[in-house]
């Protein structure tokens, strides 16, 4: 008789390990920044030196920071808790019920289409630019993700475990406390981590576009006043807040989840052909127009379908419409182009210099822990609000999911084909011709399909707060100070169905870019 013995080891104590080549380049970069102050390279306004910034920090501490701080923290805290209540019954409901699933997953497939930056005008006019406007947004933000990851990980659970509740005549109810809840929280973990991301630039975003409270709120005080020290100060706050937010959420997942768990992948939503998944929106777009031709609904916050149809219609017809979106997409393809140059670049270069790696990825990884759009006000003061400024935000958006698919795929090359490359004399640029990039390309353009959205959603961003000129997001923000809803709900559409549209481009390219690949596999 065999005796099994659980061991249960006792946490690690917190150890900090710092590797000294990762600071060698923020401590060049200071010392270049300070060497620019001394020698008056760039203006004060423009570049202030190092001193001013922590002087400024140190001011801002004994005044309000903290408490526009906790104001965003305050606010994030509720909106994740409500959008993860919601988000959590949602997937339960869609990973347990088949009648449910087909009836109200299309309908949320059609929202989901539509980015949260899509959103915020029609938020705007609904709650105005308080409280209710950002704990809509965080809601929106975090919903999708735990939806989704809670109905995979529900979904996937494994045969032999229902087999066992069955064996043991386990209710209903036994089921779902003892079974599928406790089964299904590493999946659940997952969305709340990705949820808690997404609802803290979605916060910022907020708050530079219409807040008058929160670290969002003092950034863009400090660009109205060219203060760019009270800039460079709430860039560094807001990056800390998300280290600290993404460490809290991994040591809560490792406290928790203590047993083995097995690895899911979750898919995007898709639209289920069926006449239920059909049949309910299409009763809901009746019951809308009903609504608003009877008034019982404000048109004046929600325009009905037809006028939303006709606005779209004349828009697309007159040119007013089209041309915006035109401009937008001409401005994200232009940033896009390069982001993903610069970041295949950089990937590449980075996997094939270890040392390399440990000069620059610490910061690169640390620059990725600040939200996309706190860079929106330094960028716009030093590059200005029109075309190149929107352009350098969007390869920006761009360049830091590039980089990181092509570091990670390159880095997976076999060994065995370096040793054979090796056996064979291949040079440095023959091995990364033959092997490395034929290897890394599916995650190469994986890296391209996820650049082409941030780089689509980086467009949208950079036209809410850089208002000047022509685009999508230009044309929504405006009709949203006009209350003109038939142009912002049709505003949502397109940029709904045009991130749908790039997204379904990216996969295909990705399949028949990997196309020999897959086939090797099969």
């Amino acid at each position: 008789m065999s005796l099994m013995i659980l061991k249960l080891r006792k946490p690690k104590a917190w150890s900090l390990r710092v590797n000294g080549w990762s600071l060698l380049l923020p401590l060049c970069l200071l010392g270049l920044w300070q060497l620019t102050a001394i020698c008056h390279w760039m203006p004060d306004q423009i570049v202030p030196a190092p001193a001013t910034v922590l002087a400024t920090g140190l001011s801002l501490l004994q005044g309000d920071l903290l408490a526009q701080w906790w104001s965003s923290l305050h606010q994030l805290i509720i909106g994740v808790v409500l959008g993860i209540i919601a988000g959590s019954l949602l997937g339960l409901l869609f990973g347990l019920s088949r009648r449910a699933s087909a009836w109200l997953e299309p309908l949320f497939w059609l929202l989901v289409q539509i980015p949260t930056l899509g959103w915020i005008p029609l938020f705007m006019v609904m709650f105005g630019i308080g409280d209710g406007l950002k704990l809509a947004v965080l809601i929106k933000s975090v919903l999708v993700p735990v939806t989704l990851n809670t109905q995979q990980a529900v979904e996937n659970l494994p045969a032999q475990l229902r087999e066992v509740a069955q064996a043991l005549l386990l209710s209903p109810r036994q089921q779902l406390l003892r079974l599928v809840i406790p089964a299904s929280l590493p999946g659940w973990f997952t969305g709340c981590q990705l949820a808690l991301a997404e609802a803290w630039i979605s916060l910022i975003v907020v708050e530079l576009l219409a807040s008058s409270s929160g670290i969002g709120y003092l950034m863009v005080w400090g660009r109205q006043l060219f203060q760019l020290d009270i800039v460079f100060v709430t860039i560094v706050i807001i990056g800390l807040s998300g280290v600290m937010l993404s460490w809290l959420a991994a040591r809560l997942q490792q406290r928790v989840i203590f047993w083995p768990q097995t690895a899911l992948s979750v898919q995007p939503p898709g639209a289920k052909a069926s006449l239920q998944g059909i049949g309910l929106p299409l009763m809901l777009l009746v019951l809308w127009q009903v609504a608003s031709h009877e008034q019982w609904i404000d048109v004046r916050l929600f325009a009905s379908p037809a006028a939303v149809i006709a606005r779209l219609y004349a828009g697309v017809v007159s040119g007013e419409l089209s041309s915006a979106l035109a401009q937008s997409l001409l401005r994200m393809a232009a940033g896009a182009l390069l982001g993903i140059g610069a970041g295949l670049l950089a990937g590449i270069a980075l996997a094939q210099s270890p040392f390399a790696r440990r000069l620059i990825l610490p910061s690169l990884n640390a620059l990725r822990q600040v939200a996309l759009f706190a860079w929106l006000p330094l960028l716009s003061a030093w590059v200005g609000n029109d075309n190149p400024g929107k352009i350098t935000f969007i390869a920006l958006a761009a360049f830091f999911p590039m980089t990181i698919s092509t570091l990670n795929a390159a880095l997976r090359t076999s060994p065995q084909l370096m040793e054979v490359a090796q056996v064979l004399r291949f040079n440095r640029l023959q091995r990364l011709r033959w092997l490395v990039l034929p290897g890394a390309a599916p995650g190469i353009f994986a890296g391209v399909r996820l650049a082409l959205i941030y780089a689509w959603l980086g467009s949208i961003g950079a036209e809410y707060f850089m208002s000047s000129g022509t685009g999508i997001g230009s044309l929504m923000i405006n009709a949203q100070q006009l209350l003109d809803m038939p142009t912002i709900m049709s505003g949502m559409l397109l940029i709904g169905l045009t991130g749908a549209l790039l997204n379904k481009g990216g996969r295909l390219l990705e399949q028949r870019a990997t196309r020999w690949r897959q086939q090797e596999e099969l």
